[in-house]
This record gives C-alpha cells, structure tokens and sequence, in this order.
C-alpha cells in the first residue's frame, strides 16, 4: 500500500510512522487516520521491534482537520457513528499493539493529536511543547480521548484538563504522567534510539505478552469506557454548540453558545 498522508521507514528494527501533513500541522483527516490503522496493523505482525510515532514539520499533530470537522455538521448519524468508529479502532490499535510504542513529539499535540501521543507507551518531548484537550472550545465532546485520558491521569486531573480545554506545555504533561522525558529538541532523535536500544534488547514475546497483560487488566473498563464514548461522540455533533463552535472557529468569531 503506498501511503498520501503518512510515512512509513524501518531501520534496524525501528519502524517509524510519520504523520506527513506538515502544511495543515499534521491535522488528522479520515484518510489519515485509516493509513496510521494499516501502518500499525502491518507493524504488529512484521519484523520490526520497535514502532516510533512522529509528525513532520513543526507540530506533532493539530488534531482534526477543521474542514473535515465542517463536513461533519451535514453528516448523517450513521456518518457520525462510522467516524467515531474509526477513532476508536486507531486509538485501540495504538493502545493494543504488541510491539512498544515511542511517541517523539517535536511540536503541539492538540486535541486527537495529544491523544495519539500520550497513548504511546514512551513519550518523549521537546521543551515548551503545547499539549491541549481543546474540544469543548469549538463545542465539540472529547468522548473518546477522555477514556484513555481517564486512565492515564485519574478523573480529577482529566476533568480539568478535558473541562478547561486548555492548553500546558510538555513540563507539565511530565508532571501528569503524559510524558516520560522531556528532552532538548536537538537531542530528541539521540533520545528514542538510546530508549529503542534499550527495548530492542529485550525478549520481544515478553514485552508483548506484558502489554498485552496490561491491556488485559483494563480491557473491561475500558470496553465500556469507549461504548459510551462513541454514543456521545456521535451524539454530540448534532448538538448546537458543535455546529456553532466549529462554524465561529472558521469565521474566526466568538461563538454563541446555546443553554
């Protein structure tokens, strides 16, 4: 498969993904993310040891791309179900896949992108990086993200990173437990080789059967952690604030929210 939004290298063992949208900040559109789904898939069963996770140019990823945010207020709510769908498979995909997971985060990881990220099993990232759960700013529900976010961090500290919308720089994500090392960025490649050494030279069946016994102890919580979300992902873009947020966002005006 020859990729349009992504691109994909393997050296010694590391396959590296790079989301390649660097004129739109590396924003996710649904070709995006059904490329990143086989990419992962394909990393899971082929020879590589170690997967790392990067955006080119400045940002690491900007979430949604705002015009296909657009389309999705004439979208149908099976539409609306098939994309939340999708989310959830790559985020799983992620979360789920056997082989770990390095996120270099070099630039903004806002939104989906900060989701994609801090899922990694390592994230490293550079100083000053923004990181932001901004839905509710373009009156959007930060369904699905939130249940990883949840179990990552706790409820109090997701509830007001998700409520608040805003956005705190990669010293402070450390301090969360969003990521493990912040790193020089010119340093930042140096750093996942010597982190990827050191998985490499580790029994790949154990760190897989490892992952897959943590998967194991969260799996029914967050089997239905995600059934829920995907109900008020879907649920939510019929809402007035998404068509209002998303619609202000574009015109570059203040919204008016409904009661």
């Amino acid at each position: 498969m020859s990729y349009k939004t992504i691109l994909v290298t393997e050296e010694d063992g590391v396959k590296t993904i790079m989301l390649n949208r660097p004129e739109r900040r590396n924003a996710m559109t649904p070709e995006m993310q059904d490329e990143l789904i086989v990419a992962l898939e394909r990393a899971a069963t082929g020879h590589c040891r170690v997967v790392v996770l990067t955006g080119a140019g400045e940002a690491f990823c900007a979430g949604l791309d705002m015009t296909h945010l657009q389309a999705m207020v004439g979208k149908s709510q099976s539409e609306h179900v098939a994309d939340a769908e999708r989310v959830a498979r790559l985020f799983r995909t992620l979360y789920e896949l056997p082989k770990p997971t390095i996120a270099v985060v070099q630039g903004a990881a806002i939104a989906g992108g900060a989701g994609l990220a801090t899922i990694c099993d390592f994230t490293l990232a550079a100083p000053a990086v923004k990181f932001g759960f901004t839905e509710v700013r373009i009156g959007f529900v930060p369904a699905l993200v939130s249940a990883f976010l949840t179990l990552q961090i706790g409820d109090k500290r997701a509830r007001d990173l998700l409520l608040t919308g805003r956005l705190f720089q990669s010293e402070e994500a450390e301090g969360l437990g969003l990521v493990n090392e912040v790193v020089p960025a010119e340093q930042l490649a140096a750093r996942t080789l010597e982190v990827a050494k050191v998985l490499k030279g580790n029994s790949p069946q154990s760190m897989s059967a490892t992952k897959q016994l943590l998967a194991a102890q969260n799996k029914v919580w967050l089997d239905a952690a995600i059934a829920h979300a995907l109900t008020a992902n879907s649920e939510a873009r019929s809402m007035h604030d998404f068509k209002e947020g998303v619609t202000a966002f574009l015109e570059k005006r203040k919204p008016v929210w409904g009661r």
